[in-house]
């Protein structure tokens, strides 16, 4: 594990930083066996890893596809797979079709469900999606304030720094959010026209005026596939087919690297037009950006349709929202527990997992709000509790109620583990409100044969003391990943207070360049490929998030802490455009050690982040 994260991170290509990323994590850069793994390492480099199946693909041919392509089982049951290249099936003009599949798409289709009402007639969700009003002001208020905690697309820190700034008041702005924090547009070096020419700060203008149409609806920059498409065209000449054939060598420069002859011609064309050459170049540099991840117009239109309804689904229906993600996990950027602390942010009220009450998914009880409905806890989120098991607890209870704590136990034949999964996440509240004391009683000894039909004296011979509150926050993360009424570093603050460290909500009033110092659970890292090595770092502590930039030369100073560690302290410089603030990082440091109350924060408070999706 320790060797491939080292990979994962991109040491091998220097023999110094390696040695020293080796040494780090307690391995011996000399050790013969480690040398070798190395070296055939290296030689797998650029090898193909994996087959790679699409979701809801498919591919027709005139005859019989196994007369022409050879045909293999994938390894789930019904499944196909064609090890043929996408890009050689389009040189053989088979034809091919991709079927979008998302996860968001199951979750709005879970949220509309538990809106719907029974008294309007079947469920159908394609109609309850076409219902949903369009241009609804209150939800682009939410999206310009970057509170997009779960929705679809503009949940990531680029997206959430960029809503503020291009502020999305109507449905293409959507479009243009969804396609813009791309590596096209990125590399393109496009983005920054197109926000200072939408704020005010630059003027509108065109390369040429025969480019105006093409360019307009997007202040006059370059933003999706097919304009490149139509400028090659207008611009430079290019027939129809020649700019298919410049959008087939887009998807697969890397492979053959034909990209290289349509600079010129490029080139060539815009300059016998007036087009000047910087904007030549540019252009040319977003269509390399284009090929490691084009972006269609289309696809961006189809993306923000789904962002609309998934936003205002969590600023009309925050409940079923919330309970909708989490029963399509896992998906997206955010854990279980972050969903469940936005809700409650959000004003839903999120009660705890029951042996009587949960069902396997997350549901929605009648709350004493008489706005939202209150979110009950599904046995999903029981870690160790598999389906099979919550399935044969469900359907026990759908028998007959359980009549007592022994009752519960027999009926529903569960395994130790699962038992003692929901003791510790406090699921056996209903029969015994210590978890120490359920704990005690699962372990009571109940042989089929010898004890059969006996009854079992369930109370402790010692008077087990209550958990302390560090005890059972462990708990909560070991056995559902989060608390609903705690967090670690409530436990830390007295500590960190002499520290100067601040909380998330103090984010407010930070000035530009200000030194501030801050810790938390770390949600994310992300590092992504058009962001030149620089690693993002969201933290949470119990008042809100604060997201960290971590340039390369810290990420390697500090890179024990700012790869592996769950929770982090970190301390730099405040970057702040507007609402939207970054801390840029100058020193980070794993916080370990004691509790407030005693326990030790290490190994047992089980942390899991989620890094480099």
């Amino acid at each position: 594990d320790r060797l491939s994260g080292i990979a994962s991170e991109g040491s091998s290509g220097d023999e110094v930083t390696l040695k020293k990323a080796l040494s780090i994590r307690g391995l011996d850069p000399n050790d013969e066996g480690i040398q070798r793994v190395l070296k055939l390492s290296a030689e797998l480099e650029t090898m193909p890893r994996h087959l790679s199946i699409h979701v809801g693909g498919f591919v027709l041919s005139a005859e019989p596809l196994h007369h022409v392509a050879p045909i293999e089982p994938a390894r789930m049951a019904g499944r196909t797979v064609i090890p043929w290249d996408k890009d050689d099936l389009d040189s053989l003009d088979f034809f091919k079709v991709d079927i979008l599949g998302l996860g968001m798409l199951t979750a709005i289709r879970k949220a509309l469900a538990m809106t719907h009402e029974e008294t309007s007639g079947p469920f159908d969700p394609l109609a309850s999606l076409a219902q949903i009003p369009p241009e609804d002001p209150e939800v682009y208020n939410a999206i310009c304030k970057a509170d997009t905690i779960g929705v679809f697309q503009i949940e990531s820190r680029a997206q959430m720094a960029m809503l503020p700034i291009l502020k999305p008041r109507r449905f293409y702005d959507l479009v243009v959010e969804v396609g813009i924090v791309r590596p096209g547009p990125i590399q393109g070096k496009m983005v920054h026209p197109y926000l200072r020419r939408r704020t005010g700060e630059e003027a509108v203008s065109y390369p040429h005026p025969c480019l105006e149409p093409i360019l307009e609806r997007t202040l006059g920059v370059p933003l999706f596939q097919e304009q490149v498409m139509q400028l090659a065209i207008v611009g430079a000449g290019y027939s129809p087919g020649e700019a298919d054939q410049l959008r087939r060598d887009m998807a697969a420069w890397r492979k053959h690297g034909r990209l290289e002859q349509h600079r010129q011609r490029l080139h060539t064309g815009f300059s016998q037009r007036g087009i000047s050459d910087e904007f030549s170049e540019r252009l040319f540099e977003q269509i390399l950006g284009f090929g490691e991840y084009g972006f269609p117009e289309s696809h961006a239109a189809s993306f923000a349709l789904l962002v609309y309804a998934s936003a205002w689904l969590k600023v009309h229906h925050p409940a079923a929202f919330a309970c909708a993600l989490l029963n399509s996990q896992p998906m997206g950027f955010y854990s279980a527990g972050s969903i469940v602390r936005d809700a409650q942010k959000h004003g839903v009220e999120v009660r705890p997992i029951c042996i009587v009450l949960s069902e396997h998914d997350c549901t929605l009880e009648t709350s004493t709000s008489l706005e939202l409905p209150a979110m009950r806890l599904g046995l999903r989120q029981v870690r160790g509790l598999t389906r099979r098991g919550s399935e044969k607890l469900r359907m026990a209870r759908s028998h007959q109620a359980f009549r007592d704590w022994e009752d519960f136990i027999t009926r529903c034949d569960l395994k130790r583990n699962e038992l003692d999964a929901l003791a510790e996440v406090g699921a056996l509240a209903h029969f015994e409100p210590s978890r120490r004391e359920a704990l005690w009683r699962i372990r009571a000894p109940r042989e089929r044969h010898l004890l059969a039909g006996q009854a079992i004296e369930s109370s402790s011979p010692i008077g087990l003391p209550p958990l302390r509150r560090a005890e059972q926050l462990t708990l909560d993360y070991a056995s559902q990943g989060f608390s609903l009424d705690d967090h670690p570093m409530r436990h830390l603050r007295k500590r960190l207070a002499k520290r100067h460290v601040q909380r998330a909500d103090q984010q407010g009033r930070w000035r530009p360049g200000q030194q501030v110092t801050i810790a938390g659970v770390v949600l994310c890292r992300q590092r992504p490929m058009s962001a030149s090595g620089v690693l993002f770092i969201t933290l949470e502590d119990e008042t809100g998030v604060v997201n960290l930039v971590v340039y390369q030369r810290i990420d390697e100073r500090y890179q024990l802490a700012a790869r592996h560690a769950g929770l982090l302290l970190a301390r730099g410089r405040v970057d702040r455009r507007g609402d939207v603030v970054h801390v840029q990082v100058r020193y980070l440091e794993r916080l370990e050690g004691p509790l407030d109350e005693g326990a030790t924060m290490g190994e047992s408070l089980r942390l899991r982040s989620r890094d480099f999706h």
